[in-house]
This record gives C-alpha cells, sequence and structure tokens, in this order.
C-alpha cells in the first residue's frame, strides 16, 4: 500500500547528496540537499523545484550526467503536489444573483484518486486537495441534447431534489458540441514534448506513456504532421515533421526512447514549441501534448516568464495540453496550471485502459477545438432561489464582469465535448433559507413584483447564458435558455441521479462540509437504480465499495 508522507529537506553533504539524489535522475526518491530550493511567486501560488548550480545533480563532475545511482535501501517518499482553493460557499441570491465560470473541464483528478484507492489508500490517507468535483462529475458520459441547427452547443437542464439534503435541491446543467469524424477533420500538427528524465523509469511512466502514444499514433488519420521532442537534463528532437503516414517511423521513434538524467522542462517547453511553429498549419489542429510526471527541477529561473510563454504561444494558435504519470512524484498542480494556460485538457493516465480512453475514444474532444474561451454564467431568479452554491470548479471562478469582457480568457471546448455543472440550491421559503430584515422589508415596487407569484418571470428558476469563441475569432457570440417549473422533476432523469451519486463521492473523499447526510452506503444504493450504466460507471461503483470496506 502506498501511504502518504511529508518529508523535510535534509542538510547533506555534497559528496553524499551527489551519491543519493533522485530529483535529478534516479527513480527512487531520497531526501534531497538542501541546496535544491523550492521557488514561489507572491502573485503565484503554483511552485516549481529549481535546483541551483550547485546543486546535487552537478555537485561532482561525475555525476555531471545526473547518472541514474541510488541506494535501494532507501525508502520511498511520496513527493505529490496538489493544491485546490477553499471549497465553494452559499450566496445569497439577493445579494449575489450571478455565477460566473470558465467552462473547461479536465479529468485528471477522478483517474488520479482512483489510482490511489485501486493502490489500497484508505478514505483518511488520500489527499482531499487531489480531489476536483467538477473533474469526477466530468469524467463520465451523460446522455445530453446534441446541438440543433447551427447552434455550436446542446444544453441540457433539470432540476430535482437533492440526494444528500432533503431541504435543498439540485440543478443540473449540461453542455455538449457536436461529433466530430477525425477522418473529416483539420489537418494536425502534433508535438509530442515527453519527458524522459530518470524520474519516468518506472513501469507506469514512461513505458505506459509509450503504449498510450502508440495507440493514439494508430487511430490517428493520415493527414498531418507528427514530432517528438524529449527532454531530460537537454532535450532532443527525436521527429520533426514526420507525416502521419509514415506511422512505423513513428513507433520506432516512441519505441527509442530511454528515462535518464535531470528534468529540464524549460528547455524541452522552448524547443517544443519551436517546432510547432516550424510546422504550423493555417486552419489546422497546432497542439503540443507534454507527457510528464510534473516534476520541473532544472532551467526554470522564472514560473512567470514560462506561463506568459505558454500563454503567447496559445494566442498565436498552438495549444498545449497535459498527460499526467506515474506516482509518489506527480505534481498536479504544476500540470493542472500549466494546461490551463495552454488553453488545453490535462488528463492522468494511471492505465493503457486510461490511456486509450483519452487518447483514442475522447481523441476528438482532445484535439479538435471548436469554441475557446468558453463561459458560462447562470442568474439566479429570487423569487424562487434563496440561495445556492456550485459544485466544484473553485479555480474556474470568474468575476461576474468578466463574462462579457472577450480579453479575458474562458475554458476551450473540443468536438464531441460535454461540460456538465451541478448547483446545489435552497428554494425561497424552504427550511433553510435566509431571510434579510430591511432587503425583505423593503417597499420597492420592482421587488415585489418579482416575489409575486403571478408575476412574468415566476416560474423561472433561472437563466443560462453561454458565451464563446470561434477557434480563429477575437470576437465572442452569445446565447442564453431559461431553467424552470418545467425543468423539475421530483424523481429525476439519470443524467442528474448519478452526477448527483459522482457528486456526494467526492465530497466525502474531500470531506467536504456540506456532504450532508452524504454516505457511501447511499452511493451504493442509488448505483442500484442506475439502468443506463457501461465500464467506467460500473468501476466508480467498484472504487465506492473499496473505500466502504476499508472505512
Amino acid at each position: 500500500m502506498r501511504r502518504q508522507m511529508k518529508v523535510t529537506p535534509v542538510v547533506l553533504s555534497t559528496i553524499i547528496a551527489a551519491s543519493s539524489i533522485c530529483g535529478c535522475g534516479s527513480s527512487k526518491m531520497t531526501e534531497t540537499a538542501a541546496t535544491t530550493a523550492t521557488e514561489t511567486k507572491s502573485d503565484s501560488s503554483y511552485e516549481y523545484e529549481t535546483a541551483t548550480e550547485d546543486s546535487a545533480c552537478y555537485a561532482t563532475e561525475a555525476y555531471e550526467e545526473c547518472t541514474d545511482m541510488y541506494y535501494p535501501e532507501e525508502p520511498q517518499y511520496n513527493t505529490e503536489s496538489y493544491e485546490k482553493p477553499e471549497e465553494n460557499g452559499y450566496n445569497l441570491v439577493s445579494t449575489k444573483p450571478l455565477s460566473t465560470f470558465a467552462a473547461d473541464v479536465d479529468t485528471a483528478s477522478y483517474s488520479n484518486v482512483r489510482r490511489m484507492i485501486e493502490d489500497g489508500y484508505t478514505l483518511s490517507e488520500i489527499n482531499t486537495d487531489a480531489v476536483r468535483p467538477e473533474e469526477f462529475i466530468n469524467y463520465f458520459s451523460y446522455d445530453l441534447n446534441n446541438p440543433e441547427g447551427n447552434n455550436k452547443f446542446g444544453i441540457t437542464t433539470e432540476i430535482t431534489t437533492c440526494p444528500w439534503n432533503e431541504d435543498h435541491e439540485l440543478m443540473f446543467v449540461g453542455m455538449k458540441t457536436r461529433d466530430i469524424d477525425l477522418s473529416e477533420a483539420p489537418a494536425s500538427n502534433l508535438v509530442f514534448l515527453v519527458d524522459v528524465s530518470g524520474s519516468m523509469d518506472e513501469p507506469d511512466k514512461l513505458p505506459l506513456l509509450q503504449k498510450s502514444l502508440t495507440e493514439l499514433v494508430n487511430s490517428l488519420p493520415g493527414k498531418g504532421v507528427i514530432s517528438i521532442v524529449t527532454y531530460s537534463g537537454h532535450e532532443e528532437v527525436l521527429l520533426a515533421g514526420e507525416s502521419m503516414k509514415n506511422k512505423r517511423e513513428v513507433i520506432n521513434a516512441i519505441d527509442s526512447m530511454s528515462a535518464s538524467g535531470c528534468t529540464n522542462g524549460e528547455a524541452g517547453i522552448q524547443k517544443a514549441y519551436q517546432i510547432a511553429e516550424d510546422n504550423y498549419i493555417d486552419g489546422g489542429i497546432n497542439r503540443i501534448v507534454m507527457c510528464t510526471d510534473g516534476d520541473l527541477n532544472v532551467g526554470v529561473d522564472n514560473p512567470d516568464d514560462l506561463e506568459k510563454l505558454i500563454e503567447e504561444k496559445k494566442n498565436n494558435g498552438i495549444f498545449l495540453s497535459v498527460l499526467g504519470f506515474g506516482t509518489g512524484n506527480l505534481k498536479d498542480d504544476n500540470l493542472e496550471r500549466l494546461a490551463d494556460r495552454g488553453n488545453g485538457n490535462y488528463s492522468y493516465i494511471d492505465s493503457l485502459f486510461e490511456g486509450k480512453k483519452v487518447l483514442v475514444d475522447e481523441m476528438g474532444s482532445t484535439l479538435v477545438t471548436v469554441a475557446k474561451d468558453v463561459k458560462l454564467q447562470v442568474e439566479f431568479n429570487p423569487a424562487r432561489v434563496n440561495s445556492y452554491r456550485l459544485i466544484g470548479y473553485e479555480n474556474r471562478l470568474m468575476n461576474d464582469a468578466d463574462f462579457n469582457d472577450d480579453t479575458k480568457d474562458g475554458g476551450e471546448i473540443g468536438a464531441g465535448h460535454s461540460v456538465v455543472a451541478l448547483y446545489e440550491i435552497v428554494p425561497e421559503g424552504s427550511q433553510g433559507a435566509i431571510n434579510l430584515k430591511y432587503q425583505d422589508k423593503s417597499s420597492d415596487d420592482k421587488s415585489e413584483e418579482k416575489a409575486d407569484e403571478n408575476s412574468e418571470f415566476y416560474s423561472e428558476y433561472a437563466t443560462v447564458s453561454v458565451r464563446y469563441k470561434e477557434p480563429e475569432a477575437d470576437k465572442s457570440e452569445l446565447f442564453s435558455i431559461v431553467v424552470g417549473d418545467k425543468d423539475f422533476s421530483e424523481e429525476g432523469s439519470e443524467n442528474i441521479r448519478f452526477a448527483g451519486l459522482v457528486a456526494e463521492f467526492a465530497m466525502i473523499l474531500s470531506d467536504s462540509e456540506h456532504k450532508g447526510t452524504a454516505t457511501l452506503q447511499d452511493i451504493m444504493d442509488g448505483y442500484k437504480q442506475v439502468e443506463n450504466t457501461d465500464e467506467y460507471k460500473d468501476e466508480f461503483n467498484q472504487l465506492v465499495r473499496m473505500v466502504a470496506k476499508r472505512s
């Protein structure tokens, strides 16, 4: 069983540090020398591990190439890092009627926590910061409305009773783009940026990555080019602009990779962007896919400059997606932030099964962008909703005024991609509703009209608005729909019932203060009522059972 442990770096002599250092190449984690520093910018909570020039990686000439020497008897420490803002609380509709966030969804959190559970973690051993509820919810497929006519999105809305709080209700908002046949997709310019440092020398890292990339290459249409850039102590170009038709050549390059050395991620990223620019396809898919365990410990002198580079290239049409691998050293916070800056998705690959899901089954949504800077804003009706909270999306929240500001970034949506959001709402007049002494006594005619059951908008719970840009556009487009009484169902469809079960599981794993009466047994009982199951949903039920058995 892998257990999470926190380790304080110990001051070692230069000779010992040179012998036992692992951040620069060994796959066995040992206590690092004090010469390895952690830089944190005051305006960012994002951390990179940065090795100084006299760090153990370069302590002696014998270790100039960052060899893979290690002592097997040393314990393996867990240096995984996570970052999650404070959980969303309730907002009074009378004072904050708008909820605004970027409709950008990753799925790494679910597959990463799944790995922990399958490795034997108990409920108390799972890092609560690793649990992002929206990524749990969006890992699964739902029966969503397809776009109609020339519409970019199909929208599905629903309201039902809240399973973990009988006085509350649950509102479901789902968006789906049109599926695409990849044979009809634009030509692709794909650059695989692969971490081959020593820390990737584990079966669940580089070997799994190679198998996953091979599956992707075999499924790609023959339109476009592929490049492969590796990085460890230095960057290396294995392929530059190779035709996708030459699959054997590409797979040979993938098979040739081996892990050793330090992790000079910045040099690799710089080289990958250069290759992407050299092979840029106007009107095509231009994307870098970074594959790593997330440890950037050499070459990153200024994290802000690296993020600015990624944002600049994104604005020039080159997007960055990230695939995370491995255990014990995963820098989840780093990887999520890089993908966010690059207008890409962040996925965690814990098995070849997951590799096929992300890179083959969902390849269209991963590679083909159909809308960028997608923002979602919900306006709640105070006559029907007293207060609300958005479940998850804490790191996607936006200022309400940013919704109409085309200079503010939103999320990226791919072909056949779906985005689901859940709101827990407190109905007006319910036992849990908060009544304001002065606002409720207001004699304002407009307020009284809103509260009147005969008013024009009384049947409406909320208005959902979506703003987005076409992939090559600078000006956004807007459309809105109303969520009303017609969307309420006491029993709820399988969409909202299953999403509710997943949300309950995420809240239990993260020890949410809003989990109410949710229990693992409730989730297992609720799953028995789900009829439209698949292998992913069945696996979810098994994970719940595993956690329950250990609790």
